[in-house]
C-alpha cells in the first residue's frame, strides 16, 4: 500500500486537527474518512482545511484510536456519543474491537449482567454477530445491540418461542410451537431492529403448505436455514429453507423408530456439509444423534442408547457437538461428565466417557439446568448448575471456570461477537463475558 505521509487539517467543531493519509487509511476504504483517499490511499485532495459539524471531543478520541489502535475514554465524552460519531464516520467496527480482546475462554472477565424484563425462566440466549444477544422468553423475544440498549421486544402472540438465531446483525430467525386450532406456529424472519416480520417459513407436504412447529434451529454459510419440524401428519423431519428467498427448499422426513422432529439441537458442519440432529433426554425416554446428508438424502452415522447395556447416569445424554477438527462428537451427561464417539467409524461405537472431566461432587441442586455445550476456537465449554467450565487441548483438560453468585444456574448459554453470554433462571439475568484488551506496554 504505497501511502504518503501527506499532511492534512480538520476543523472539527471548531477546533483544528492535523493528521495523514496513513491515519485516515487505518479507518479502512468504507468509512467517512477512508473516502477521501484514492485507490492508492493518497488524499483526493490536500487542499484547505476540511470543515465537519460534529463534536471535536470525540473525533479526538476516534483520531487517537486510528493512531494508536487503543481506545481511551476521558472523562468528559459520554459512551454513547462516542458509539454515535463512530457510526457517523463509519468507524464503529474500530470502536467495538477496541473495546474488548479477541476471544479466550481462558482469559474472559465478567463485564456486567443486565436484568430481564419478565418473571420466569427464560427459554434461550443467543450471541449476535456483532456483539449483540437476544433472548427467548415465553412468547417473548428481547433483542440487545452490542451497546446491551434493549430494542423493541418481539412479541409472538402468545405462541412459544423454542429457539431463536441471528442471520445477520439486521435479522433474526425465530421458531415457535403451533397452537391447536389456529393453525399457525412455525418459524418466522424478523428485524432485529424494529420487529417487522420480513417472511415466514412455510412447510410444504404434497403441494399443500401445512401448519407446524419449529424447533432447533441452525445456519449454513451458503445462506440455508435449517429446523427440527413437528406436523400433525407427515411433516415430522427437518426443514431446509433458503434465507433470501424464504423458500423451502428441502425436507428430511424422519425414518420409523428414530426421531428428527424433537431435536433439541442442530449444528450445520462446514466439512463434511452435513447436518448432526440431536434430540436428548428429557424430551425423549432415549437419546438420538445424528448426521444427515441432504444431498444424497441418508443418515450417513447415528447413535442412540436405545437397548444400550449403560448405567443410568450415562445413559441421559443431555448435550451433543461435533467436533469435526477431532473427527468426534462430545457428548455431557447430567453430571457434566464428557463423553466422546468417532464419527470415523460407519458403525456408531458406545461412548468414551472422560472420568477426568467430571466436577460434580455430592447431591444435585434442587432446581439443576441441565449442561449445554459450545465450542469456539478449538475451546470447549460446559455449563453446570451456575457455572461454565472450559476445557483445551487434546485430551481436553478442564483450564477454568466461570461463575458468578447471582441468577442461580445456568439455563443456557452463547458465543459470539468476541462475548459469552450466559442466561441464568432463577432471576431472569444474564451476563456478559469478555476478554480484556492486551496491556500497554
Amino acid at each position: 500500500m504505497g501511502v504518503k505521509n501527506d499532511r492534512v487539517k480538520f476543523n472539527v467543531g471548531g477546533r483544528v486537527f492535523e493528521t495523514t493519509a496513513t491515519t485516515l487509511a487505518n479507518a479502512g476504504r468504507d468509512s467517512m474518512l477512508g473516502a477521501m483517499l484514492d485507490e492508492n490511499w493518497n488524499l483526493l485532495d490536500n487542499g484547505s482545511e476540511r470543515f465537519i459539524d460534529r463534536n471535536p471531543d470525540c473525533f479526538s478520541v476516534i483520531l487517537d484510536l486510528l493512531r494508536t489502535g487503543e481506545l481511551y475514554m476521558p472523562q468528559n465524552v459520554p459512551e454513547k456519543l462516542l458509539y454515535r460519531e463512530a457510526l457517523f464516520y463509519g468507524v464503529l467496527d474500530h470502536v467495538r474491537s477496541a473495546k474488548w480482546g479477541q476471544f479466550d475462554g481462558n482469559r474472559l472477565r465478567l463485564s456486567r449482567s443486565v436484568q430481564g424484563q419478565a418473571p420466569g425462566d427464560g427459554t434461550a440466549i443467543r450471541a449476535g454477530p456483532d456483539g449483540g444477544c437476544c433472548v427467548a422468553h415465553g412468547c417473548m423475544v428481547h433483542v440487545y445491540d452490542w451497546m446491551l440498549d434493549q430494542h423493541n421486544p418481539l412479541n409472538l402472540d402468545y405462541q412459544r418461542v423454542n429457539d431463536v438465531g441471528w442471520v445477520d446483525p439486521n435479522n433474526i430467525v425465530i421458531g415457535v410451537s403451533e397452537r391447536l386450532g389456529r393453525g399457525d406456529g412455525g418459524m418466522g424472519l424478523f428485524s432485529s431492529h424494529n420487529g417487522e416480520l420480513r417472511y415466514k417459513f412455510q412447510v410444504s407436504h404434497e403441494n399443500h403448505v401445512k401448519s407446524y412447529t419449529a424447533g432447533a434451529l441452525s445456519f449454513s454459510s451458503d445462506y440455508k436455514i435449517f429446523s427440527s419440524c413437528k406436523g400433525r401428519s407427515n411433516e415430522y423431519g427437518v426443514g431446509v429453507w433458503d434465507q433470501v428467498t424464504g423458500k423451502q427448499v428441502d425436507f428430511f422426513y424422519e425414518p420409523l423408530g428414530w426421531s428428527l422432529g424433537d431435536a433439541d439441537k442442530l449444528q450445520w458442519l462446514e466439512g463434511s456439509n452435513c447436518l448432526l440432529v440431536a434430540t436428548m433426554f428429557p424430551r425423549k425416554d432415549n437419546c438420538y444423534i445424528s448426521l444427515l446428508d441432504f444431498r444424497e438424502k441418508k443418515m450417513v452415522w447415528c447413535w442412540s442408547d436405545v437397548g444400550a447395556t449403560l448405567v443410568v447416569d450415562e445413559k441421559r445424554v443431555r448435550d451433543a457437538i461435533a467436533m469435526e477438527g477431532n473427527s468426534s462428537i462430545c457428548v455431557v451427561n447430567e453430571f457434566e461428565e464428557l463423553g466422546f464417539m468417532d464419527l470415523r467409524s460407519s458403525a456408531a461405537a458406545s461412548v468414551r466417557w472422560s472420568s477426568r472431566s467430571r466436577l460434580m461432587k455430592g447431591k444435585m441442586p434442587e432446581e439443576p439446568c441441565y449442561p449445554k455445550l459450545a465450542l469456539h476456537g478449538g475451546q470447549l465449554f460446559s455449563s453446570m448448575n451456575d457455572c461454565i467450565s472450559v476445557f483445551c487441548g487434546p485430551e481436553w483438560v478442564l483450564t477454568s471456570r466461570l461463575r458468578r453468585s447471582y441468577g442461580g444456574s445456568i439455563c443456557d448459554f452463547s458465543i459470539g461477537g468476541d462475548r459469552l453470554f450466559a442466561l441464568h433462571s432463577e432471576e431472569n439475568v444474564f451476563d456478559i463475558w469478555e476478554t480484556p484488551t492486551p496491556p500497554i506496554l
